[in-house]
């Protein structure tokens, strides 16, 4: 009998059924050993040696596995092919005492029964410079977050940690917060024009294209010169000048690497880097996909003839190509050898899986096998067409506005893959043609800060920085959010706490190295050349320590905690020894602390939350605002208070009685319901995040995810609201209208 060992029980029993009895498949449930949980574990005397330990969750599956082992004629090491699976390997090698000469290690791409057999045909060994980058990558962030962390706790607050590429993932998210903070909005107006072709009896719009001929930069387009330019082109005569038609294509984009993936199911779904990399591995346990840690962009030959011919058969010969599209990988470190993330099957639509798996895995399944199969399809063909207005007006001046539009000529890979299109028809206008100026609008606006990080963003951000791998985006965004340094807003984007504000300016000013941006790609290049067989890793783990923990230790003698941490003055009072109370900032945020500490250990949130000062003129203007709003419940007077998703209304009699309501801080216009026509439309939280609905809950139960505008889909009447993007949607979506 011949025993496999896999990290996976959900992996083990997919393998099984493709084997005959001669196999027995065994899962290992993940790592065996690793570096001690309560000391260093490195001996950083001796070259960096590690310690390993077998992790107590694991002491029952190793002894199962040594049984098995023991019976066996062969075992066959066949966990996950990157660098993470090697080390997998080499640790299983080393508890079951198998000699690495003899030790078979089986590898693939997808679970499928041609691609394990093929695997079982081509054993090898293991791969020591994969191990090798796998321990360097481990022993050195264990040295960085086992010497850092402890300094964090003397110097800034208990509890905290640190991280080589979580540092500097938080520095980016803080940067990012900064620069909106620093933002100083602009106005700047718009300036359109309605215009009757009478000819063909159609109304159609048009915006400011040159200004007297000449191009501008729209914050040219001032308040005062929107009023002169409205006053001006009353009655200014209208001529169609110029048509610009042209045929456009759109290319399908490349198949999903481990990155692409990430950021297009968090743009199209809305599931973060974590959710998205556990329901793949899902997936590819269960083989309907390849293996979803990979930065190729190959694909197989199997795969192209397979799209061919299924294309072929159910779409026509009008969306098959006359040659695979092929796509190279820009990564310099790219393993070509690797495939894209791709349907294993192109035969298992969707639907073959639909009563297999929960709906979210499903999506993500339906978004991979639609992607792949779009790379082999023609592009989608648009007709672009632009019209060119002349106004000239009374005192001579000429302007001239424009309106564009495109309709769509071939679908192509939008048969399948189904993206945001804009189509709009123009009227068939002729040069030269006149036509009647209606009306003239113009319309204020103000130039927006650049938005927080989502998971798609930031993955992006860190990609083109060089900064982690393919399997560690989804991880640093989790470990930043447990450890509260980032919190995700009501949009889902990554804001930075109090805390991570403090951390990072200590870390950017006296650990450079550890935040650059530049020397954490170059580690990672390292790594890469280890992996390689190019570099030995205990060098390069020498040639960072030595600097960085004599650094560390001249900062503990320079650097004062009261320099990090400086305490505020506040005008609250202790209430239990009537000492002022100050303000402090800890891993949670900011808090009131009695100054009489420690005599008096009396700690307070601030205003219900940590994050909002008592003086906060934001509160004090909702405060003022809903003075003298009494409660529904008991008649006492409600309060403004802040809390985890912002302010809202408290009754003043709390604890006696605990309601609540939500306000409209944005000052927005009351929204009816449409579904029951008496509640109003009020904002909600959940697990999820922030959602619009019925106050009339649990009567009607009508919400929305996106927020409501208040005003009505032309097509359906259905409420328009904001999607994640910022655009106005229909509500319905079966619907599709978009503003």
């Amino acid at each position: 009998m011949k025993l496999i060992i896999v990290e996976s029980p959900t992996k083990a029993k997919t393998i099984s059924k493709f084997l005959n009895k001669d196999y027995q498949v065994e899962s290992s449930f993940g790592h065996v050993r690793d570096l001690p949980a309560k000391e260093m574990g490195i001996d950083i005397e001796h070259d960096f040696e590690p310690k390993y330990v077998t992790p107590t969750k694991a002491k029952k599956t190793v002894s199962a596995l040594k049984a098995a082992a023991a019976k066996a004629d062969e075992v066959i090491l066949a966990s996950d092919e990157d660098r993470e699976g090697e080390a997998i390997a080499w640790h299983l090698a080393q508890v079951l005492k198998l000699k690495p000469e003899k030790t078979q290690r089986i590898v693939f791409h997808e679970i499928t029964k041609p691609a394990i057999l093929e695997a079982l045909e081509h054993p090898r060994l293991i791969n020591q410079a994969l191990v090798d980058a796998q321990q360097a990558r481990r022993i050195l962030d264990r040295l960085v977050g086992y010497e850092l962390s402890p300094f964090l706790w003397k110097k800034v607050s208990k509890g905290l940690s640190a991280g080589r590429v979580q540092s500097v993932a938080i520095r980016l998210i803080v940067e990012r917060e900064r620069e909106i903070l620093a933002f100083d909005a602009q106005e700047y107006w718009t300036v359109a024009i309605k215009l009757d072709a009478e000819r063909i009896k159609t109304n159609f719009q048009a915006e400011l294209f040159r200004l007297n001929g000449k191009t501008f930069n729209k914050l040219e387009i001032s308040a005062e010169k929107a009023k002169e330019l409205k006053n001006e082109l009353k009655g200014a005569a209208c001529t169609i000048v110029k048509i610009e038609q042209k045929n456009v294509s759109k290319n399908p984009g490349s198949p999903f690497t481990t990155s692409t993936l990430q950021q297009g199911v968090n743009r199209l779904l809305g599931f973060s880097a974590k959710q998205t990399m556990t329901l793949a591995q899902k997936l590819y346990e269960q083989g309907f996909i390849t293996y979803m840690r990979t930065d190729s962009l190959n694909l197989s030959p199997q795969f192209l003839n397979e799209s061919k011919d299924y294309l072929q058969s159910t779409l026509g010969k009008d969306y098959v190509l006359a040659e695979p599209r092929v796509f190279k990988t820009k990564g310099k470190n790219a393993q070509e050898a690797h495939e894209a993330i791709r349907p294993t099957l192109v035969s298992r639509t969707p639907d073959d899986i639909k009563d297999q798996v929960d709906k979210s895995t499903f999506r993500l399944y339906q978004l991979i096998w639609q992607r792949s199969l779009a790379t082999q399809m023609p592009a989608a063909k648009f007709s672009a067409n632009a019209i060119n207005i002349e106004a000239i007006c009374s005192n001579e001046n000429k302007h001239i506005f424009r309106t564009s539009g495109q309709v769509l000529l071939f679908d192509g890979y939008l048969k399948i893959y189904p993206e945001k299109t804009s189509e709009q028809e123009l009227p068939p206008l002729k040069e030269g043609e006149e036509v009647a100026l209606l009306d003239i609008n113009t319309e204020q606006h103000s130039t927006k800060p650049p938005a927080r990080y989502s998971d798609a963003g930031l993955v992006k951000e860190l990609e083109k920085y060089g900064i982690g791998r393919p399997s560690t985006y989804a991880p640093t965004i989790n470990t930043i959010l447990t450890r509260n340094y980032v919190e995700r807003g009501d949009d889902k984007r990554l804001k930075p706490t109090d805390i991570a504000l403090i951390v990072n300016d200590l870390l950017v000013e006296h650990f450079n190295k550890i935040v650059d941006y530049n020397f954490t790609a170059g580690m990672e290049d390292d790594l890469d050349a280890v992996a390689n067989n190019e570099k030995i890793w205990q060098p390069v783990i020498a040639d960072f320590y030595h600097d960085f923990h004599d650094n560390l230790e001249k900062k503990y003698e320079d650097i004062k905690k009261s320099d990090i941490m400086p305490e505020e003055k506040s005008n609250e009072i202790c209430d239990k020894c009537k000492s002022p109370m100050i303000i402090k900032t800890g891993r949670y945020g900011k808090f009131l602390a009695c100054s009489g500490y420690p005599d008096c250990r009396n700690i307070k949130k601030i205003n219900g939350s940590p994050s909002i000062k008592k003086d906060d003129p934001a509160l004090n203007a909702l405060q003022e605002k809903y003075k003298g709003t009494n409660c529904d419940k008991c008649g006492a007077e409600m309060i403004v208070r802040s809390g985890k998703y912002g302010p809202f209304l408290a009754c003043s009699a709390y604890p006696k009685c605990k309601n609540i309501k939500n306000i409209n801080e944005e000052g927005g216009k009351e929204i009816t319901c449409p579904a029951c026509k008496t509640g109003q439309i009020v904002k909600k939280f959940s697990r999820r995040g922030a959602f619009y609905a019925c106050n009339n809950y649990p009567d009607c139960k009508n919400a929305y995810w996106g927020k409501p505008t208040g005003d009505k889909c032309p097509d359906c009447e259905s409420l328009l609201v904001q999607d994640k993007d910022g655009g106005i949607v229909c509500s319905d979506k079966g619907c599709g209208y978009t503003k």
